[in-house]
């Protein structure tokens, strides 16, 4: 493991992980080694992880005086890390306790940080200090799990002062959203891993002064995620708000089924999250309750276009038209749920995708903007246009399938081997409504009122074009348009796509 000498010269340890812009990581515990962390789920295919061993923990040495331990002296150990990385500004990560140290460095160190990730944080920096109605809640939310009773009574043994090994161990199901081999054995790393008499030193008196902290933090120009697991009580949901409320530029985010360490509970959710934040191109918003990413083009006084993908597909594949019509629109392309850096659920529908484009419009406030659809994506525009008249002020469906039966109909699809850069579970669900599409989708075309060009790809695609036809006749104000490229029209032949965007108004 690589080592520094920090500003007393005591040395410290870190390892690297992955590659990549560096993300310096600092692991909770308080004062545990930072193995724990692993790769976080994967986040090191996307970040080079640097983390940190605290002074007293892992691989970094035991300081003579143990009182440099305590959390607001540990700022400038991060510091000198970040010094000897030579790096003038960085990206943080801090898990648990580790945010505490992290609030401290933000507030003392504004310069120094270009972002901030906070994962299940603990809040003692800021004076929020979990209340034994709120833990008991949280604990409650796991009343159904054959470990609760045990674990119950253990927690409440350590919430009464009692504290021991064995009590820690008996509780640490709370933990982790799903208690299985792999949350034990993370688990069972946890005893080796701390320095107690450190952890002791870090939280000593004098430590955190959050009338201090608090206007720093509210005055802090860097955007912050605040990340929480949906049953974790150190700190809950509600409590972690809190805490991103403080800062001017957050993001917060919930992971479902997670505790308090999310990486572990789902790496994918987790990992997705962390990088739509930290990617610079990509912005998220909470829209109808899941966390929709896209990315964004344009002056933001220019008309506006929502870009809706195709299945298995992403915003990113709208990349090349979104740059071309930035020059004169404001362009906006987004993740469908269970695609890309948005949130996998894991139920899926033409109409729950009809529902995250109309949440995503509202949230977005674009009403009245055109929308561009592929194939999915324009199924459920056409689905928003049918209920939603008004909302949408030009449509644009390419290589859309029209809401009539497949014939034949699709076989029960095969999952492919490996991993994917979206939810399996939509590509079954999605065919099933193919077959046997809801006739309201055909039976209320003639609602359309926003003008609609339908745009097909010709005798190469996959999907019937008279089809296409046929729906461009059932809508009031319907115009459809051959462009010989396929079921990929945008991406196959992107100036033919434009020109004929151009000749609709658009562009």
């Amino acid at each position: 493991m690589p080592t520094f000498r920090t500003y007393d010269g005591t040395e410290l340890a870190y390892r690297v992980r992955g590659e990549g812009a560096p993300l310096i990581c600092l692991p909770g515990g308080p004062m545990r080694a930072g193995a724990y962390l692993g790769d976080l789920g994967g986040l090191s295919s996307v970040r080079r992880l640097i983390v940190l061993d605290p002074r007293g923990s892992g691989e970094s040495a035991v300081p003579d005086d143990l009182s440099s331990c305590r959390c607001d002296r540990l700022v400038a150990d991060v510091e000198a890390l970040r010094r000897h990385l030579g790096l003038e500004r960085v990206d943080l990560l801090a898990h648990s306790a580790g945010a505490d140290l992290a609030a401290l460095y933000a507030a003392r160190h504004p310069e120094a940080l270009r972002s901030l990730v906070l994962v299940a944080p603990a809040t003692r920096a800021v004076g929020f200090v979990p209340g034994e109605r709120e833990v008991r809640e949280a604990a409650a939310l796991r009343a159904t799990e054959p470990w609760y009773e045990e674990a119950l009574a253990a927690l409440e043994q350590l919430r009464a002062g009692h504290d021991s090994d064995e009590l820690r161990a008996a509780a640490r199901p709370f933990l982790y959203g799903r208690w299985d081999a792999r949350a034990r054995e993370h688990a069972a790393a946890a005893p080796g891993q701390i320095n107690p008499a450190a952890a002791r030193a870090h939280l000593a008196e004098g430590a955190f002064d959050p009338a201090a902290t608090l206007p720093a933090l509210r005055a802090f120009p860097a955007p912050v995620l605040v990340l929480a697991g949906e049953y974790d009580a150190i700190p809950t949901p509600d409590r972690a708000a809190e805490l991103a409320a403080l800062f001017p530029e957050s993001e917060f985010a919930v992971q479902r089924g997670a505790a308090h360490f999310p990486w572990i509970d789902d790496p994918g959710a987790f990992v997705r999250t962390v990088t739509a934040f930290l990617d610079p191109e990509v912005r998220s918003v909470q829209a109808g309750g899941i966390r929709l990413a896209y990315r964004v083009w344009g002056d933001p006084a220019a008309p506006p276009v929502v870009l809706a993908h195709g299945r298995c597909g992403s915003g990113a594949t709208w990349t090349t038209v979104a740059e071309r019509l930035a020059a004169t629109h404001r362009v906006y392309a987004f993740d469908f749920r269970g695609h890309g850096l948005s949130d996998w659920p894991g139920r899926y529908s033409f109409e729950l995708f009809r529902d995250d484009l109309h949440a995503f419009l509202e949230a977005r406030n674009l009403a009245g903007a055109t929308v561009v659809g592929h194939s999915m994506g324009g199924a459920a525009a056409l689905l928003l246009a049918e209920r939603q008249p008004g909302l949408i002020g030009r449509l644009v469906l390419e290589e859309a399938p029209p809401p009539l039966p497949l014939n034949p109909p699709r076989p029960v699809p095969e999952r492919p081997e490996g991993e994917l850069d979206f939810d399996w579970p939509l590509v079954p669900s999605t065919d099933a409504q193919l077959n046997g599409p809801d006739p309201a989708g055909r039976e209320l075309l003639g609602e359309i009122t926003a003008p609609t060009l339908v745009i097909g790809g010709g005798p190469g695609s996959h999907i019937a074009q008279e089809e296409l036809a046929w729906m461009a006749g059932q809508i009031p104000d319907g115009l459809f348009v051959t462009i010989d490229a396929g079921h990929l029209v945008h991406t196959e032949r992107p100036e033919e796509f434009l020109s004929v965007l151009r000749s609709f108004g658009v562009g």
